[in-house]
């Protein structure tokens, strides 16, 4: 017997407002409110929204058969009760159903756990708080910002007591096994590891609507019979993705939605499950130890880090950003905080990232700013204001 386990991914930075060199010790407020207020009310209305009311006839239709996890970065929690607070309500919603599990991250979609461990675990107990005050779940299962994982952070997520965590199935550490497996970590050895398939995922959020694809247009029982036809022993499939996928990456017009809800017929007929992260977790057993020396992610062909922390834009930007940790935590300025947080999106580090290889026009597409340097300048500029509040 087989199972599916869908994951959803929902993350928005405050993103930076153009902040110049002479604005330096005059003006404190760094964010384009506009911006932000604009993105996400319009990526709600189009893809959030639409996809939980999908969700909600889904289960309605299917019951406890069908079920999703979902991870939202606190960030993106802020701004939707700020500007879409019908999603927090139509979240709670399917929330109520008992089909939906929510996963641990950090609060600020940051590069904490790379950087400065204290930080790390300061900011997911605040996100799993955040959780808790909203939905009234307290998280289990952890992922990483943009899937990052190594043995030194499987240490620490076991150490913050919790049973599994979910990262990228990269080919350079899976070599010849399959990512459809439940592992754990060699580091830690009592954490479960469940690892995105990414072929199966992708040709969901990446390729479902390129007309150039070999298999366009994707159906339904097509999908599903790939998916059958995996090697027996082969209990889990994990399919992780952002939650735009639907209706934004993917955009209505494509079929997505109605694709989307035909896959629990098709899979009833082939008797597979849908699971959520914690189910995996507590029903199979791992299969085999996973050494991850080097951090890895679910982004760029590399599946490593290289996308935040690549040149030496990014690391310079982030080691400055890292050097005051300490003082931010002495401090009890709540603003001081706040923007601590804000700053501390990897999204800020993506948008300086030069690399131009065949995944170099996601970097761009995006970026709201004209090249990386322009990014880092901005960047720099608003992080030189913040430390001399500090």
């Amino acid at each position: 017997m087989k199972a599916i386990c869908f994951y959803f991914q929902i993350h928005q930075p405050f993103r930076l407002k153009t902040y110049r060199f002479f604005d330096i010790g005059n003006d404190h407020y760094y964010y384009d409110d506009f911006a932000n207020d604009d993105i996400i009310t319009r990526i709600a209305h189009r893809s959030y929204l639409p996809a939980n009311e999908m969700l909600k006839e889904m289960i309605a239709q299917y019951g406890k058969k069908f079920k999703v996890a979902f991870s939202i970065s606190g960030t993106a929690l802020e701004q939707l009760e700020q500007y879409v607070p019908e999603f927090i309500d139509s979240m709670k919603e399917l929330t109520a159903t008992g089909c939906v599990e929510f996963l641990s991250e950090t609060y600020a979609h940051s590069l904490a756990s790379l950087q400065d461990p204290e930080e790390f675990v300061a900011q997911v107990k605040a996100h799993d708080e955040k959780i808790y005050q909203l939905f009234g779940q307290k998280p289990k299962v952890f992922r990483n910002t943009e899937l990052i994982y190594d043995d030194d952070i499987a240490a620490m997520v076991l150490s913050m007591g919790f049973k599994g965590a979910i990262t990228d199935g990269a080919k350079h550490i899976l070599g010849w096994k399959s990512p459809n497996y439940v592992y754990n970590s060699a580091a830690a050895p009592k954490l479960k590891l469940l690892l995105k398939n990414s072929k199966l995922s992708d040709d969901i959020s990446f390729r479902f609507s390129n007309t150039e694809w070999v298999n366009y247009p994707l159906r339904a029982d097509t999908y599903i019979n790939w998916i059958a036809q995996l090697p027996e022993e082969e209990q889990i499939v994990n399919l992780f993705m952002n939650y735009d996928t639907f209706g934004e990456l993917q955009p209505r017009e494509s079929g997505i939605f109605e694709f989307m809800k035909a896959l629990p017929r098709f899979a009833a007929e082939h008797d597979i499950q849908f699971m959520t992260p914690s189910e995996v977790i507590s029903k199979l057993k791992p299969v085999a130890e996973l050494s991850v020396l080097h951090p890895i992610s679910w982004t760029d062909e590399a599946r490593d880090t290289s996308a935040w922390l690549g040149n030496t834009l990014q690391n310079e930007a982030v080691e400055k950003l890292y050097s005051i940790g300490e003082r931010v935590r002495l401090c009890q300025d709540k603003r001081i905080k706040q923007d601590w947080n804000y700053l501390q999106a990897s999204d800020h580090f993506f948008y300086m990232c030069t690399k131009h290889s065949s995944d170099g026009s996601v970097h761009s597409h995006y970026s709201p700013y004209d090249s990386p340097y322009a990014a880092f300048t901005n960047y720099m500029n608003v992080l030189s204001d913040f430390m001399t509040r500090v």
